[in-house]
């Protein structure tokens, strides 16, 4: 009977772990940035919406008070997945900014019903928009937003914690856009229901965006197989093409974030080969065919 097992959990971070924190670094400054940026032009829409009576330039503004604080909730997620792992977080808090792409997946989809309430109130129950102080604040509130969404486009297009402040920031820059859209026509033809109307087109927007983020990261969060991580395709490669494996069984493949899949297995090995030689092949395959560097390999001898 051949029980001997060879087992090894090889993380090859060293490299990995260098420029994820550069990674992060950057991306984090660049959301507090927006973050800033966002909060202080908020406040201006605010009065301008109330003085001007524009509900786009107010919906503008209530999403972009709740971009201020998912700005503040990524940068949270960038911070704590700097933070090293512990004998209670064995992966550190490197999941923290998916929950918090996850949370403001959310809040966007939540928004975009707010401002499509809103739009209908207003489609219902039309209220006088002042169209120059709409434009005044909207080109500001535009510049604004085309710095904001600058600084994270700039950023890891591959972390969907970044994604979903992106996103943020362009639901204000189109809001922006269709506001000063709603000024022009109801400067130069007096029409009141553009403004609502092209508030619910900019929540349409944000609700692809929204349904997009939330759905990727609830993807991650429940242990979800990462695209061209199927098991099926893993087992057929590795009994395939390694010479000495005679069968790969109990392969789970997910992802700690959107970038770091993770894989378990076992291999049985056939006769007379060495468990250990075996396993860094399997381990090689893995990172060379499938990019999964962090893999969890158990090797056992055929069964006699």
């Amino acid at each position: 009977m051949g029980h001997e097992h060879s087992h090894a959990h090889d993380h090859g971070h060293g490299h990995e772990h260098s420029h994820a924190n550069i990674d992060t670094a950057d991306a984090r400054k660049r959301v507090a940035i927006a973050a800033f940026l966002t909060f202080g032009f908020m406040i201006a829409e605010v009065v301008g919406g109330v003085v001007s009576g524009s509900l786009a330039l107010l919906a503008d503004a209530a999403h972009m008070l709740t971009d201020a604080g998912s700005l503040a909730l990524a940068w949270l997620g960038f911070k704590l997945a700097e933070r090293p792992a512990d004998d209670r977080r064995s992966f550190g808090w490197a999941r923290f900014k998916i929950l918090a792409a996850f949370v403001n997946g959310i809040t966007l989809l939540a928004l975009a019903a707010w401002i499509c309430f809103e739009a209908i109130q207003r489609l219902v129950s039309p209220e006088p928009v002042m169209g120059s102080v709409l434009m005044g604040v909207a080109v500001v509130g535009l510049l604004v937003n085309i710095i904001a969404f600058y600084l994270l486009h700039g950023g890891d297009q591959e972390d969907l914690n970044l994604q979903g402040a992106l996103w943020h920031v362009a639901g204000d820059l189109l809001g922006s856009v269709a506001a000063i859209a709603a000024a022009l026509v109801i400067m130069f033809t007096g029409w009141m229901p553009i403004d609502p109307i092209l508030s619910m087109l900019v929540a349409l927007l944000i609700i692809v965006a929204g349904v997009r983020i939330t759905r990727k990261s609830a993807h991650i969060l429940i242990e979800g197989v990462p695209s061209g991580l199927e098991p099926a395709d893993i087992k057929a490669d590795l009994e395939a093409n390694i010479e000495n494996a005679e069968e790969v069984t109990h392969v789970h493949a997910w992802a700690l974030t959107e970038q770091k899949p993770l894989v378990t297995l076992e291999v049985v090995a056939r006769e007379n080969v060495c468990l250990d030689t075996l396993r860094l092949a399997v381990k090689a395959r893995l990172k060379e065919h499938f990019g999964v560097s962090h893999a969890t390999v158990e090797v056992r001898k055929p069964v006699q």
